[in-house]
Protein backbone atom coordinates (compact mmCIF):
# COMPACT_ATOMS: atom_id res chain seq x y z
CA UNK A 1 0.00 0.00 0.00
CA UNK A 2 1.03 3.55 -0.98
CA UNK A 3 2.16 5.73 2.75
CA UNK A 4 -0.50 7.36 4.05
CA UNK A 5 -0.39 11.26 3.28
CA UNK A 6 -2.87 12.39 6.43
CA UNK A 7 -2.20 13.60 9.62
CA UNK A 8 -4.39 14.52 12.46
CA UNK A 9 -4.50 17.95 11.67
CA UNK A 10 -5.57 17.74 8.05
CA UNK A 11 -9.37 18.75 7.39
CA UNK A 12 -11.97 16.45 5.73
CA UNK A 13 -12.32 17.29 1.85
CA UNK A 14 -13.58 15.20 -1.56
CA UNK A 15 -12.12 14.53 -4.42
CA UNK A 16 -14.13 14.41 -7.31
CA UNK A 17 -12.17 11.35 -9.21
CA UNK A 18 -14.71 10.21 -11.48
CA UNK A 19 -18.59 10.83 -12.74
CA UNK A 20 -17.34 14.55 -12.62
CA UNK A 21 -19.90 15.86 -14.82
CA UNK A 22 -20.42 12.67 -16.89
CA UNK A 23 -22.00 9.18 -15.86
CA UNK A 24 -19.64 6.22 -16.07
CA UNK A 25 -16.77 5.81 -13.94
CA UNK A 26 -17.68 6.26 -10.64
CA UNK A 27 -15.11 7.66 -8.10
CA UNK A 28 -15.13 9.92 -5.26
CA UNK A 29 -12.33 9.86 -2.62
CA UNK A 30 -13.29 11.69 0.93
CA UNK A 31 -10.07 12.46 2.84
CA UNK A 32 -9.58 12.57 6.47
CA UNK A 33 -7.53 13.03 9.45
CA UNK A 34 -7.66 9.05 9.55
CA UNK A 35 -6.40 8.80 6.04
CA UNK A 36 -9.07 7.88 3.07
CA UNK A 37 -11.81 6.43 2.04
CA UNK A 38 -12.63 5.88 -1.66
CA UNK A 39 -16.08 5.36 -3.07
CA UNK A 40 -16.71 3.34 -6.27
CA UNK A 41 -13.87 2.59 -8.82
CA UNK A 42 -15.95 2.17 -11.68
CA UNK A 43 -14.84 2.01 -15.59
CA UNK A 44 -15.52 5.22 -17.69
CA UNK A 45 -17.30 4.35 -21.15
CA UNK A 46 -17.28 6.59 -23.90
CA UNK A 47 -14.52 7.92 -26.33
CA UNK A 48 -12.30 4.68 -27.01
CA UNK A 49 -9.06 7.00 -26.93
CA UNK A 50 -10.65 8.61 -24.05
CA UNK A 51 -11.99 5.34 -21.81
CA UNK A 52 -8.48 3.44 -22.24
CA UNK A 53 -6.23 6.45 -20.71
CA UNK A 54 -8.49 7.17 -18.10
CA UNK A 55 -9.22 2.94 -17.20
CA UNK A 56 -5.57 2.55 -17.54
CA UNK A 57 -4.48 5.10 -15.21
CA UNK A 58 -6.31 5.33 -12.05
CA UNK A 59 -5.48 8.69 -10.12
CA UNK A 60 -2.51 8.19 -7.53
CA UNK A 61 -4.63 9.09 -4.56
CA UNK A 62 -7.48 6.53 -5.16
CA UNK A 63 -4.55 3.80 -5.36
CA UNK A 64 -3.48 5.64 -2.24
CA UNK A 65 -6.56 5.34 -0.26
CA UNK A 66 -7.06 3.28 2.69
CA UNK A 67 -10.08 1.99 2.34
CA UNK A 68 -12.84 1.75 -0.21
CA UNK A 69 -16.94 0.91 -0.23
CA UNK A 70 -18.79 0.25 -3.60
CA UNK A 71 -22.37 1.61 -3.86
CA UNK A 72 -23.48 -1.10 -6.85
CA UNK A 73 -21.89 -4.17 -9.33
CA UNK A 74 -22.82 -2.20 -12.24
CA UNK A 75 -19.01 -1.78 -14.33
CA UNK A 76 -19.27 1.89 -14.20
CA UNK A 77 -18.84 2.26 -10.54
CA UNK A 78 -16.93 -1.46 -9.85
CA UNK A 79 -15.27 -1.89 -13.41
CA UNK A 80 -11.77 -0.45 -12.42
CA UNK A 81 -11.34 -2.06 -9.31
CA UNK A 82 -9.13 -4.90 -10.11
CA UNK A 83 -7.12 -1.76 -12.46
CA UNK A 84 -6.45 -0.11 -8.93
CA UNK A 85 -5.57 -3.19 -7.10
CA UNK A 86 -3.01 -4.33 -9.69
CA UNK A 87 -1.50 -0.84 -9.04
CA UNK A 88 -0.75 -1.07 -5.52
CA UNK A 89 -4.35 -0.73 -3.84
CA UNK A 90 -4.28 -2.81 -0.76
CA UNK A 91 -7.09 -1.93 1.70
CA UNK A 92 -10.71 -3.64 2.37
CA UNK A 93 -13.40 -3.29 -0.22
CA UNK A 94 -16.74 -2.74 2.05
CA UNK A 95 -19.99 -3.51 0.03
CA UNK A 96 -23.28 -5.52 0.58
CA UNK A 97 -23.29 -9.61 0.30
CA UNK A 98 -25.34 -9.33 -2.52
CA UNK A 99 -22.79 -6.99 -4.26
CA UNK A 100 -19.70 -8.61 -3.26
CA UNK A 101 -21.44 -11.78 -4.65
CA UNK A 102 -22.64 -9.94 -8.21
CA UNK A 103 -18.95 -8.15 -8.64
CA UNK A 104 -17.66 -11.83 -8.18
CA UNK A 105 -18.99 -12.26 -11.58
CA UNK A 106 -19.11 -9.06 -13.49
CA UNK A 107 -15.35 -8.47 -12.68
CA UNK A 108 -14.25 -12.03 -13.96
CA UNK A 109 -16.27 -11.28 -17.02
CA UNK A 110 -15.12 -7.96 -17.16
CA UNK A 111 -11.38 -9.41 -17.39
CA UNK A 112 -12.65 -12.19 -19.93
CA UNK A 113 -13.83 -9.76 -22.33
CA UNK A 114 -10.86 -7.56 -22.38
CA UNK A 115 -8.38 -10.45 -23.09
CA UNK A 116 -10.65 -11.38 -25.93
CA UNK A 117 -10.97 -7.97 -27.67
CA UNK A 118 -7.41 -7.41 -27.27
CA UNK A 119 -6.37 -11.09 -28.75
CA UNK A 120 -8.67 -10.15 -31.28
CA UNK A 121 -7.18 -7.37 -32.16
CA UNK A 122 -3.73 -8.31 -32.18
CA UNK A 123 -4.44 -10.96 -34.34
CA UNK A 124 -6.35 -8.66 -36.52
CA UNK A 125 -3.11 -6.74 -37.13
CA UNK A 126 -0.37 -9.30 -37.16
CA UNK A 127 1.18 -8.64 -40.20
CA UNK A 128 1.06 -4.50 -39.83
CA UNK A 129 4.65 -3.99 -38.70
CA UNK A 130 3.65 -0.35 -37.04
CA UNK A 131 0.67 -2.07 -34.81
CA UNK A 132 1.69 -2.35 -30.72
CA UNK A 133 0.00 -4.77 -29.22
CA UNK A 134 -2.68 -4.31 -26.70
CA UNK A 135 -2.33 -5.43 -23.36
CA UNK A 136 -5.91 -5.66 -21.12
CA UNK A 137 -6.77 -3.47 -18.57
CA UNK A 138 -6.44 -6.68 -16.26
CA UNK A 139 -6.65 -10.25 -16.68
CA UNK A 140 -8.60 -12.48 -14.34
CA UNK A 141 -6.10 -13.10 -12.07
CA UNK A 142 -6.29 -9.66 -11.35
CA UNK A 143 -9.89 -9.75 -10.71
CA UNK A 144 -9.82 -13.07 -8.55
CA UNK A 145 -6.88 -10.72 -6.38
CA UNK A 146 -9.55 -7.76 -6.31
CA UNK A 147 -12.28 -9.93 -4.85
CA UNK A 148 -10.53 -11.19 -1.91
CA UNK A 149 -10.59 -7.80 -0.88
CA UNK A 150 -13.95 -7.64 -0.50
CA UNK A 151 -15.43 -7.44 3.01
CA UNK A 152 -19.24 -8.12 3.66
CA UNK A 153 -21.06 -5.24 5.34
CA UNK A 154 -25.05 -6.21 5.49
CA UNK A 155 -27.67 -3.23 5.34
CA UNK A 156 -28.13 -0.37 8.49
CA UNK A 157 -24.85 -1.89 9.99
CA UNK A 158 -22.18 1.03 10.95
CA UNK A 159 -18.89 -0.32 10.68
CA UNK A 160 -15.61 2.26 11.62
CA UNK A 161 -13.78 1.79 8.45
CA UNK A 162 -10.72 3.96 9.84
CA UNK A 163 -9.97 5.68 13.37
CA UNK A 164 -13.46 7.94 14.20
CA UNK A 165 -14.52 7.08 10.25
CA UNK A 166 -17.74 4.80 9.96
CA UNK A 167 -19.87 4.04 7.42
CA UNK A 168 -23.55 2.89 6.96
CA UNK A 169 -25.32 0.94 4.02
CA UNK A 170 -29.08 1.92 3.00
CA UNK A 171 -30.98 0.03 0.06
CA UNK A 172 -30.84 1.74 -2.94
CA UNK A 173 -33.54 -0.09 -4.79
CA UNK A 174 -31.22 0.21 -8.14
CA UNK A 175 -29.88 -3.33 -8.80
CA UNK A 176 -29.80 -6.22 -6.27
CA UNK A 177 -27.27 -5.00 -3.31
CA UNK A 178 -27.14 -1.24 -4.13
CA UNK A 179 -26.36 0.86 -1.37
CA UNK A 180 -26.68 4.63 -0.09
CA UNK A 181 -23.65 5.47 1.94
CA UNK A 182 -23.46 7.69 5.29
CA UNK A 183 -20.05 8.48 5.81
CA UNK A 184 -19.60 10.15 9.50
CA UNK A 185 -16.34 11.74 9.96
CA UNK A 186 -14.86 12.46 13.51
CA UNK A 187 -17.14 13.00 16.58
CA UNK A 188 -18.01 16.35 18.13
CA UNK A 189 -18.67 19.93 17.04
CA UNK A 190 -16.46 19.37 13.98
CA UNK A 191 -17.75 15.87 12.67
CA UNK A 192 -19.25 15.82 9.25
CA UNK A 193 -21.89 13.67 7.89
CA UNK A 194 -21.35 12.97 4.08
CA UNK A 195 -24.51 11.45 2.30
CA UNK A 196 -23.46 9.51 -1.06
CA UNK A 197 -26.57 8.81 -3.17
CA UNK A 198 -24.92 6.16 -5.21
CA UNK A 199 -27.28 5.31 -8.02
CA UNK A 200 -31.13 6.03 -6.48
CA UNK A 201 -33.67 3.66 -7.74
CA UNK A 202 -37.70 4.26 -8.41
CA UNK A 203 -40.56 2.88 -6.56
CA UNK A 204 -42.81 0.20 -8.11
CA UNK A 205 -40.16 -1.60 -9.92
CA UNK A 206 -40.45 -5.19 -10.65
CA UNK A 207 -38.73 -7.89 -8.11
CA UNK A 208 -36.60 -5.33 -5.83
CA UNK A 209 -37.97 -3.96 -2.79
CA UNK A 210 -38.34 -0.21 -2.84
CA UNK A 211 -35.72 2.43 -1.97
CA UNK A 212 -34.89 2.88 1.79
CA UNK A 213 -36.59 6.39 2.41
CA UNK A 214 -33.14 8.88 1.17
CA UNK A 215 -30.52 9.36 3.60
CA UNK A 216 -30.90 10.52 7.23
CA UNK A 217 -29.62 14.74 6.47
CA UNK A 218 -26.17 14.92 6.31
CA UNK A 219 -23.68 17.97 6.30
CA UNK A 220 -22.59 17.45 2.57
CA UNK A 221 -24.78 15.27 -0.22
CA UNK A 222 -23.45 13.69 -3.37
CA UNK A 223 -26.13 12.76 -5.40
CA UNK A 224 -26.39 11.40 -9.08
CA UNK A 225 -28.47 12.80 -11.32
CA UNK A 226 -28.76 10.74 -14.63
CA UNK A 227 -31.96 11.98 -15.22
CA UNK A 228 -32.04 15.51 -13.47
CA UNK A 229 -34.16 16.94 -16.42
CA UNK A 230 -36.03 13.96 -17.18
CA UNK A 231 -39.74 12.13 -15.91
CA UNK A 232 -40.17 9.05 -16.58
CA UNK A 233 -43.27 6.95 -17.86
CA UNK A 234 -44.91 5.61 -15.67
CA UNK A 235 -43.79 2.29 -14.13
CA UNK A 236 -47.66 0.68 -14.83
CA UNK A 237 -47.34 1.25 -17.75
CA UNK A 238 -44.37 -0.76 -18.54
CA UNK A 239 -45.66 -4.39 -19.37
CA UNK A 240 -48.34 -2.80 -21.57
CA UNK A 241 -45.45 -1.13 -23.94
CA UNK A 242 -43.25 -4.36 -23.91
CA UNK A 243 -46.88 -6.13 -25.22
CA UNK A 244 -46.90 -3.87 -28.19
CA UNK A 245 -43.83 -3.73 -29.13
CA UNK A 246 -43.32 -7.63 -29.23
CA UNK A 247 -46.66 -8.02 -30.84
CA UNK A 248 -46.00 -5.59 -33.80
CA UNK A 249 -42.63 -6.79 -34.34
CA UNK A 250 -43.50 -10.47 -34.39
CA UNK A 251 -46.87 -9.47 -36.71
CA UNK A 252 -44.11 -7.91 -39.06
CA UNK A 253 -41.60 -10.96 -38.72
CA UNK A 254 -38.99 -9.17 -37.25
CA UNK A 255 -36.88 -10.17 -34.09
CA UNK A 256 -36.46 -7.75 -31.13
CA UNK A 257 -32.90 -6.64 -30.18
CA UNK A 258 -32.44 -6.06 -26.63
CA UNK A 259 -29.47 -4.18 -25.40
CA UNK A 260 -29.73 -4.93 -21.28
CA UNK A 261 -27.13 -5.05 -18.60
CA UNK A 262 -26.78 -8.00 -17.06
CA UNK A 263 -27.79 -7.13 -13.74
CA UNK A 264 -31.18 -5.95 -13.26
CA UNK A 265 -32.20 -4.86 -16.54
CA UNK A 266 -32.11 -8.24 -17.69
CA UNK A 267 -33.80 -9.92 -14.77
CA UNK A 268 -36.80 -7.15 -14.85
CA UNK A 269 -37.16 -8.03 -18.54
CA UNK A 270 -37.42 -11.97 -17.96
CA UNK A 271 -39.92 -11.02 -15.81
CA UNK A 272 -42.43 -8.74 -17.57
CA UNK A 273 -41.70 -11.53 -20.46
CA UNK A 274 -42.86 -14.17 -17.67
CA UNK A 275 -45.87 -12.17 -16.78
CA UNK A 276 -46.94 -11.06 -20.27
CA UNK A 277 -46.72 -14.63 -20.92
CA UNK A 278 -48.82 -16.27 -18.37
CA UNK A 279 -51.54 -13.42 -19.19
CA UNK A 280 -51.76 -14.05 -23.11
CA UNK A 281 -50.20 -10.46 -24.10
CA UNK A 282 -48.05 -11.34 -26.19
CA UNK A 283 -47.30 -14.18 -28.90
CA UNK A 284 -45.34 -17.78 -28.20
CA UNK A 285 -41.96 -16.23 -30.00
CA UNK A 286 -38.86 -17.48 -28.35
CA UNK A 287 -36.81 -15.61 -25.84
CA UNK A 288 -33.16 -15.58 -25.64
CA UNK A 289 -30.77 -14.35 -23.33
CA UNK A 290 -27.73 -14.57 -25.08
CA UNK A 291 -24.97 -13.68 -21.90
CA UNK A 292 -23.10 -16.31 -20.06
CA UNK A 293 -23.12 -13.58 -17.38
CA UNK A 294 -26.61 -12.74 -17.17
CA UNK A 295 -27.15 -16.30 -16.63
CA UNK A 296 -24.86 -16.39 -13.86
CA UNK A 297 -25.93 -13.23 -12.44
CA UNK A 298 -29.41 -14.88 -12.60
CA UNK A 299 -28.49 -17.08 -10.16
CA UNK A 300 -27.17 -14.72 -7.98
CA UNK A 301 -30.48 -13.49 -8.16
CA UNK A 302 -31.88 -16.68 -7.02
CA UNK A 303 -29.97 -16.44 -4.01
CA UNK A 304 -30.68 -13.04 -2.76
CA UNK A 305 -34.06 -13.34 -2.93
CA UNK A 306 -34.44 -11.25 0.64
CA UNK A 307 -34.12 -8.85 -1.39
CA UNK A 308 -37.00 -9.15 -2.97
CA UNK A 309 -40.45 -6.73 -2.94
CA UNK A 310 -43.58 -8.46 -2.02
CA UNK A 311 -44.98 -9.00 -5.40
CA UNK A 312 -42.32 -11.10 -6.44
CA UNK A 313 -42.22 -13.31 -3.56
CA UNK A 314 -45.99 -13.52 -4.37
CA UNK A 315 -45.32 -14.92 -8.04
CA UNK A 316 -42.53 -16.82 -6.29
CA UNK A 317 -44.57 -18.92 -4.15
CA UNK A 318 -47.46 -19.31 -7.14
CA UNK A 319 -45.41 -20.25 -9.69
CA UNK A 320 -42.39 -21.91 -8.09
CA UNK A 321 -40.09 -19.41 -10.29
CA UNK A 322 -39.27 -16.03 -11.29
CA UNK A 323 -36.83 -15.93 -13.92
CA UNK A 324 -38.27 -18.99 -16.21
CA UNK A 325 -41.08 -19.57 -18.45
CA UNK A 326 -42.04 -21.84 -21.94
CA UNK A 327 -40.12 -20.45 -24.82
CA UNK A 328 -37.28 -19.23 -22.69
CA UNK A 329 -33.78 -20.26 -23.39
CA UNK A 330 -30.60 -19.08 -21.83
CA UNK A 331 -27.66 -19.00 -24.22
CA UNK A 332 -23.99 -19.67 -22.51
CA UNK A 333 -21.69 -21.40 -25.44
CA UNK A 334 -20.15 -19.41 -28.22
CA UNK A 335 -21.37 -21.42 -31.13
CA UNK A 336 -25.11 -21.14 -29.70
CA UNK A 337 -24.60 -17.38 -29.74
CA UNK A 338 -23.81 -17.77 -33.38
CA UNK A 339 -26.32 -19.71 -34.63
CA UNK A 340 -28.99 -17.13 -33.49
CA UNK A 341 -27.50 -15.44 -37.23
CA UNK A 342 -29.50 -17.93 -38.58
CA UNK A 343 -32.73 -18.15 -37.06
CA UNK A 344 -36.07 -17.69 -38.98
CA UNK A 345 -38.91 -16.12 -37.92
CA UNK A 346 -39.83 -13.59 -34.50
CA UNK A 347 -37.86 -13.74 -31.83
CA UNK A 348 -36.69 -11.64 -28.98
CA UNK A 349 -32.53 -11.65 -27.94
CA UNK A 350 -31.57 -10.05 -24.75
CA UNK A 351 -27.93 -9.24 -24.87
CA UNK A 352 -25.13 -7.76 -23.15
CA UNK A 353 -23.58 -5.40 -22.57
CA UNK A 354 -26.28 -2.13 -22.29
CA UNK A 355 -24.56 0.47 -23.67
CA UNK A 356 -23.26 -1.99 -26.78
CA UNK A 357 -20.00 -1.08 -26.39
CA UNK A 358 -18.79 -4.81 -26.55
CA UNK A 359 -19.76 -8.26 -26.04
CA UNK A 360 -22.61 -10.35 -27.84
CA UNK A 361 -24.63 -7.84 -28.91
CA UNK A 362 -22.64 -6.21 -31.09
CA UNK A 363 -22.82 -9.36 -33.43
CA UNK A 364 -27.09 -9.57 -32.89
CA UNK A 365 -27.05 -5.71 -34.08
CA UNK A 366 -24.92 -6.09 -36.85
CA UNK A 367 -27.14 -9.20 -38.13
CA UNK A 368 -30.44 -7.18 -37.52
CA UNK A 369 -29.95 -3.50 -37.50
CA UNK A 370 -30.53 -3.22 -41.56
CA UNK A 371 -33.59 -4.53 -42.04
CA UNK A 372 -36.66 -2.45 -41.07
CA UNK A 373 -38.91 -5.72 -39.74
CA UNK A 374 -36.68 -5.64 -36.86
CA UNK A 375 -36.64 -3.88 -33.49
CA UNK A 376 -34.01 -2.09 -31.12
CA UNK A 377 -35.74 -2.16 -27.82
CA UNK A 378 -33.70 0.25 -25.46
CA UNK A 379 -34.55 0.20 -22.29
CA UNK A 380 -31.48 1.55 -20.52
CA UNK A 381 -29.13 4.73 -19.89
CA UNK A 382 -26.79 5.22 -23.48
CA UNK A 383 -23.59 7.68 -22.56
CA UNK A 384 -22.18 10.05 -24.91
CA UNK A 385 -19.98 8.38 -27.90
CA UNK A 386 -21.49 4.90 -27.27
CA UNK A 387 -22.66 3.22 -30.20
CA UNK A 388 -26.07 2.63 -27.83
CA UNK A 389 -26.35 5.94 -27.71
CA UNK A 390 -25.80 6.83 -32.10
CA UNK A 391 -28.90 4.11 -31.86
CA UNK A 392 -30.98 6.43 -30.09
CA UNK A 393 -30.24 9.32 -31.78
CA UNK A 394 -31.40 7.50 -35.10
CA UNK A 395 -27.87 8.03 -36.55
CA UNK A 396 -28.70 7.12 -40.64
CA UNK A 397 -25.57 4.90 -40.09
CA UNK A 398 -23.56 3.77 -37.33
CA UNK A 399 -20.45 1.89 -37.12
CA UNK A 400 -20.56 -1.68 -35.72
CA UNK A 401 -17.12 -3.95 -35.41
CA UNK A 402 -15.47 -1.08 -37.54
CA UNK A 403 -18.00 -1.22 -40.48
CA UNK A 404 -20.42 0.90 -41.28
CA UNK A 405 -23.73 0.13 -41.59
CA UNK A 406 -26.98 1.51 -42.41
CA UNK A 407 -29.96 1.62 -39.12
CA UNK A 408 -32.98 0.28 -41.10
CA UNK A 409 -34.51 -1.44 -37.91
CA UNK A 410 -37.10 0.25 -35.57
CA UNK A 411 -35.73 2.09 -32.51
CA UNK A 412 -37.84 2.23 -29.90
CA UNK A 413 -37.00 3.28 -26.03
CA UNK A 414 -38.73 2.59 -23.12
CA UNK A 415 -37.32 4.78 -20.03
CA UNK A 416 -40.19 2.54 -17.90
CA UNK A 417 -37.86 0.41 -17.17
CA UNK A 418 -35.00 3.02 -16.33
CA UNK A 419 -33.91 1.76 -12.70
CA UNK A 420 -32.56 5.65 -12.02
CA UNK A 421 -34.71 8.05 -9.86
CA UNK A 422 -36.20 10.30 -12.51
CA UNK A 423 -36.49 14.55 -11.76
CA UNK A 424 -39.01 14.19 -9.22
CA UNK A 425 -37.70 11.27 -7.13
CA UNK A 426 -34.37 13.79 -7.07
CA UNK A 427 -35.48 16.65 -6.00
CA UNK A 428 -37.33 14.96 -3.22
CA UNK A 429 -33.84 12.83 -2.08
CA UNK A 430 -32.08 16.35 -2.27
CA UNK A 431 -35.13 18.10 0.32
CA UNK A 432 -34.50 14.97 2.35
CA UNK A 433 -31.07 14.36 2.59
CA UNK A 434 -30.19 17.47 1.97
CA UNK A 435 -32.28 19.69 3.92
CA UNK A 436 -29.65 20.95 6.02
CA UNK A 437 -26.50 20.65 4.00
CA UNK A 438 -24.18 23.07 3.51
CA UNK A 439 -24.05 21.59 0.00
CA UNK A 440 -25.34 19.05 -2.88
CA UNK A 441 -22.83 18.02 -4.98
CA UNK A 442 -24.33 16.52 -8.61
CA UNK A 443 -22.21 13.61 -9.89
CA UNK A 444 -22.77 10.74 -12.27
CA UNK A 445 -24.66 12.98 -14.72
CA UNK A 446 -24.02 15.03 -17.88
CA UNK A 447 -24.46 18.74 -18.06
CA UNK A 448 -27.97 19.02 -20.03
CA UNK A 449 -29.23 17.03 -16.69
CA UNK A 450 -26.93 18.76 -13.63
CA UNK A 451 -27.66 22.25 -14.71
CA UNK A 452 -31.69 22.16 -14.80
CA UNK A 453 -31.47 20.11 -11.38
CA UNK A 454 -29.26 22.56 -9.83
CA UNK A 455 -31.38 25.13 -10.36
CA UNK A 456 -34.53 23.79 -9.18
CA UNK A 457 -32.38 22.40 -6.47
CA UNK A 458 -31.25 26.02 -6.08
CA UNK A 459 -34.73 27.85 -5.34
CA UNK A 460 -34.67 26.68 -1.84
CA UNK A 461 -31.82 28.49 -1.64
CA UNK A 462 -29.92 25.25 -1.08
CA UNK A 463 -25.77 24.98 -2.37
CA UNK A 464 -25.94 23.06 -5.14
CA UNK A 465 -23.22 22.74 -7.82
CA UNK A 466 -22.09 20.38 -10.01
CA UNK A 467 -17.79 19.85 -9.60
CA UNK A 468 -15.73 19.75 -12.52
CA UNK A 469 -13.46 16.43 -12.87
CA UNK A 470 -10.77 16.55 -10.32
CA UNK A 471 -12.19 19.16 -8.61
CA UNK A 472 -11.46 19.17 -4.61
CA UNK A 473 -13.96 20.46 -2.15
CA UNK A 474 -12.93 21.56 1.31
CA UNK A 475 -15.62 20.55 4.12
CA UNK A 476 -15.89 23.47 6.36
Amino acid sequence: MLESRYHSDMRTRIRFLGAAQAVTGSMHLVETPSGSVLVDCGQFQGRRADAEDRNRRPPREAIAADAMVLTHAHIDHSGNIPSLVKRGFSGPIYATPATRDLAAHLLADSARIQEGDAAFLNRKQIDNPAWRPIEPLYDEDDATRALERFVGLPYRERRELLPGVFATLFDAGHILGSSGVLLEVGSGPSARRIALSGDIGRSGMPILRDPDPPLPPADYVLMESTYGNRAHDDIRSMHDALARVVTTTAARGGKIVVPAFAVGRTQELIFSLAVLRREGRIPDVPVFVDSPLAVNVTKVFKQHADCFDDETRAFLKEHGTVFDFPGLRYVESREESMRLNSLRGPAVIVSSSGMCEGGRVLHHLRNTIENPANTVLVVGYMAQHTLGRRIIERRPRVKIHGVERDLRAEVVVMNSFSAHADKHDLLAYARTSGRDAKAIFLVHGEPDQQEPLSREIARSGQRCVAPAPGAVEELQ
